[in-house]
């Protein structure tokens, strides 16, 4: 048995639904890859459960996969603002997450987030980023003023398939993007943090 069959096979299971989302990313939209999936979906709603936010933000909707694993674990009267960039996704997730026992605790934007948070009178418990890697700084500097102290930002595809390590050519913006993150991250004396070598990493953040 491979490692990962294993840890799969011995933690929480996935739940019909969001095995069914699963499939129908892979098999109709570009990029199945980039759903959070069965461990992370999980882990996810963990941390939500260990945080108990009351306003959860989340950058990157994609299928909704993240989204509604985040929600299984927030409290009644919790809310999940999600936002997502690319209008065209919307056919397709909006049902899923609309048509989930979760539904109604997530809200869904369309458009860039770095216009609309900033125009929410909102302070944020958590924050859960997988969007544009070459603006992860962007979105950091945006959020950590609006989350609350002790509130948690919890960054996705922060080792990036490990070529975090290497030196990036100049027209990849992406790698770049999330080296700078992670070293403004590291250097960042308002915030504990830890990185978690899960699929391609995610790095965790508490603001003191």
């Amino acid at each position: 048995m491979l490692l990962d069959d294993y840890i799969l096979s011995h933690i929480d299971e996935e739940g019909q639904y969001l095995h069914r989302l699963w499939r129908a990313t892979q098999m109709k939209l570009s990029y199945g890859q980039m759903a959070s999936g069965h461990l992370q979906g999980r882990l996810l709603k963990m941390l939500v459960r260990m945080i108990r936010p009351q306003r959860v933000l989340e950058l990157g909707m994609f299928s909704g996969y993240s989204a509604l694993s985040m929600a299984e674990g927030l409290e009644e009267g919790a809310e999940l603002h999600t936002f997502e960039i690319f209008d065209e996704i919307e056919d397709f997730t909006r049902p899923w997450i609309e048509g989930s026992p979760y539904g109604r605790y997530i809200h869904i934007h369309i458009g860039d987030a770095l216009e609309l948070v900033p125009q929410m009178d909102v302070t944020w418990d958590m924050a859960f980023v997988d969007a544009d890697k070459r603006q992860y700084l962007q979105y950091y500097e945006m959020i950590l003023p609006r989350l609350r102290p002790g509130g948690y930002i919890i960054a996705d595809n922060t080792l990036w398939y490990g070529r975090i390590t290497e030196e990036a050519r100049e027209s990849d913006l992406q790698t770049i993007g999330l080296q700078r993150f992670n070293d403004a991250v590291a250097q960042d004396d308002r915030v504990e943090k830890v990185i978690l070598p899960l699929r391609d990493g995610l790095t965790i953040i508490r603001k003191l």
